[in-house]
């Protein structure tokens, strides 16, 4: 914030350190002996006083001293944060067990259990979009008991998915028959995500306009298309690590997050929100728009294979993080997965 003075600024940043480090609401005499300035413990009294009406940070009610907010956070990393190199030790062991990976299933894993057990908290990937591997080849629908229906998806490539789903009434072999002729001969050689949008569109459609075979053949596909390629594209890895941090609440705020990472979609949205961009982006509580990381802070980078992004890497942990640990350990954890992917490829 232009707004703020040098000594405000500086007194932020130790403020903020501070609490990153033992957790505990920071007292004006804390900071004037650590800030490295010649100020009064009266002096930071009122520029703490100034910084609380700018909602950068708040005195908790049962404490003198101060926490900053998350628009506090936000400022410090916007603003005022050094970034710590990675030592090349972490380097050499992320690039090494990585790089000696056979395959790059191993290699996502690998670099999303190194990204857990180096940040202590909780790591994500997301699995390369392949335009192969998404393409949409030809789709059946299996009559089973009440109202199932048993999907058979198969990708150009070969792949085969199962899933079941639950229909408003049950359907005669030939209906099923006939939804999923209409459904092979309108969209096959589209990838799914070309495949979601236009069963999106469809969904918009008078019904009435929708002769019968395309009504059964959209509203049952779309349930298959919704999360076709959801749950099993994104790589969840040291949740329980988050269990450490008393900030993040009381056990059902706790349960609410943990739902979050077993349900996977909304994170794979925020997730999508960053894709587009190049470098490390950093979503500070309410700023996912993701009420169960409300409490949480989500650092996110893309990895490349070629010159094409193809994924996100991200640690989840408390608004309470060391960033300047943290952003270099997802970025560079990102440029080392995206290399070996690369290799791998040739």
């Amino acid at each position: 914030m232009s707004s703020l003075s040098a000594r405000a600024e500086i007194l932020l940043k130790t403020l903020v350190n501070r609490y990153v480090s033992d957790g505990q609401p920071v007292g004006s005499g804390v900071l004037a002996r650590q800030s490295g300035l010649e100020v009064s413990p009266a002096t930071v009294r009122n520029v703490m006083a100034d910084l609380e009406q700018l909602g950068l940070v708040v005195s908790p009610h049962t404490s003198a001293g101060r926490i900053p907010t998350q628009k506090g956070y936000r400022v410090f990393v916007d603003s005022l944060l050094k970034i710590q190199p990675l030592s090349s030790e972490t380097v050499n062991a992320l690039r090494g067990e990585i790089g000696h990976c056979s395959d790059a299933q191993r290699m996502l894993s690998t670099a999303t259990d190194m990204l857990s057990q180096l940040s202590s908290m909780a790591s994500l990937v997301t699995l390369p979009r392949n335009p192969d591997r998404h393409g949409f080849k030809q789709i059946e629908f299996v009559g089973l008991s009440g109202t199932r229906v048993l999907v058979i998806l198969v990708s150009q490539s070969g792949a085969v998915q199962n899933r079941v789903i639950h229909t408003d009434r049950g359907y005669s072999p030939s209906e099923l028959v006939e939804a999923a002729n209409y459904f092979n001969e309108t969209y096959a050689g589209q990838t799914l995500e070309q495949v979601k949008q236009a069963l999106a569109a469809e969904m918009k459609l008078d019904s009435e306009t929708m002769a019968q075979a395309m009504r059964r053949a959209v509203t049952m596909a779309q349930q298959v298309f919704a999360d076709a390629d959801d749950a099993e594209n994104l790589v969840v890895r040291g949740e329980s690590n988050l269990m450490e941090f008393p900030d993040l609440g009381d056990m059902r705020q706790m349960r609410h997050l943990f739902n979050a990472f077993n349900t996977k979609r909304d994170l794979l949205h925020l997730l999508d929100r960053s894709d587009r961009e190049t470098g490390v982006k950093i979503f500070i509580g309410n700023e996912s728009g993701y009420q169960p990381l409300e409490q949480c802070s989500v650092v996110t980078s893309p990895y490349k294979v070629g010159n094409e992004i193809v994924g996100m890497l991200a640690v989840v942990g408390p608004t309470r993080m060391a960033y300047e640990k943290v952003i270099p350990l997802v970025d560079i954890t990102a440029r080392l997965l995206g290399t070996a992917l690369s290799a791998d490829n040739d």
